[in-house]
């Protein structure tokens, strides 16, 4: 018998993408789906998008709801899941034929609670992939040992914090909800989920396309980026009760975000009133310095940095000028280039 897999799809102003992301999930090669097309208050065509699409495929439930956010949207949409197993997909991003057969034969096979599929950040023109940790002839890596899945979680590269691009287990999510009134939910949301699995898979055949937009959350600076921080200085107090193990690694991603977040910050000024965003941060860097400098120590790059920062952060900007002229220069060693694909 086929597993039935819910696919939870939050959904909010993306008229223009919102056909192709659904047009994916409808041709999904898995046929034993329910699409929960989540209408977030969006104020322009996507509701009756949504109605044409139920009407084609009786698979597709629409819910229409206030304005609430991306959390609130996916809370609403977990209330209606009935599948053993559920994914999310954005609505401006679209999935690969096979991407529910591929993941659910992996989770059958390894008996997983969550498996990740590599993806591509998708252009109108190209894509780009990251290759250094994925392959198509690579087989899928299996983590059971909990504190490696955290260590990994932290670091960002292979195991990821979005939310969408995964296959969980319903019942190990479903009394998990996304905090609501933040961006960046993903990061105060998947450690609290990582602490419960036993199995963790990464598939690394691409099947899910992460389209960049303009005017996204994470292309348009406003100070509400900065619960990026404070979601990950959340996370560092769960890991310092219970995986003690990976406290420098969680101090020096929060220390590489302050310091990201303080560049963006002087390059919109306008948009940090009387500098309190800058203060907050230079008051928890100079607090924890010690920590991060500990953490830091086998990094030469961003030791150099902390220390530029702790005596005026000005000379920090400097130094990434210099930096980034001397990698122009070849000088320095190469940022690293993700392989592109044209369309």
């Amino acid at each position: 018998m086929l597993h039935k897999v819910s696919i939870v799809v939050p959904i909010y102003k993306v008229e223009k993408y919102l056909e192709r992301c659904i047009i994916s999930i409808s041709e999904q090669s898995y046929k034993n789906i329910e699409i929960i097309l989540v209408n977030d208050g969006s104020p322009d065509n996507c509701g009756a998008i949504c109605e044409e699409y139920a009407k084609k495929d009786h698979r597709i439930k629409v819910i229409e709801k206030e304005n609430g956010g991306l959390s609130d949207a996916r809370n609403c949409g977990m209330q209606y899941v009935t599948g053993k197993y559920t994914i999310f997909v954005d609505s401006d991003d679209w999935i690969h034929t096979n991407m529910v057969k591929d993941m659910i034969s992996c989770s059958i096979k390894y008996q997983a609670d969550i498996v990740q599929t590599s993806f591509y950040y998708t252009y109108d023109d190209h894509l780009l992939f990251d290759n250094r940790y994925y392959a198509d002839n690579t087989p899928p890596v299996v983590i059971k040992d909990k504190s490696i899945l955290m260590s990994e979680l932290i670091i960002n590269e292979r195991v990821k914090n979005f939310a969408w691009g995964k296959l969980f287990k319903t019942n190990m999510i479903r009394n998990i909800p996304f905090k609501k009134g933040v961006l960046f939910e993903d990061v105060f949301w998947a450690y609290q989920v990582m602490h419960l699995v036993k199995t963790y898979v990464l598939l690394h055949q691409p099947r899910y396309y992460y389209y960049q937009r303009d005017d996204s959350i994470v292309s348009t600076y406003t100070t509400r980026n900065l619960d990026m921080i404070r979601g990950l200085k959340e996370r560092h107090c769960f890991i310092e009760r219970l995986y003690t193990e990976s406290i420098d690694e969680s101090y020096k991603v929060i220390l590489m975000n302050s310091l990201s977040h303080y560049h963006l910050l002087l390059r919109n000024r306008n948009k940090d009133k009387g500098g309190l965003h800058k203060k907050e941060i230079r008051l928890y860097m100079k607090h924890h310095y010690m920590e991060l400098k500990k953490a830091v120590k086998r990094d030469a790059h961003l030791k150099k940095q902390l220390q530029l920062f702790h005596i005026h952060p000005y000379l920090n900007i400097l130094y990434l000028l210099t930096s980034k002229v001397l990698r122009k220069c070849k000088i320095l060693p190469q940022p690293t280039k993700l392989q592109r694909i044209n369309l």
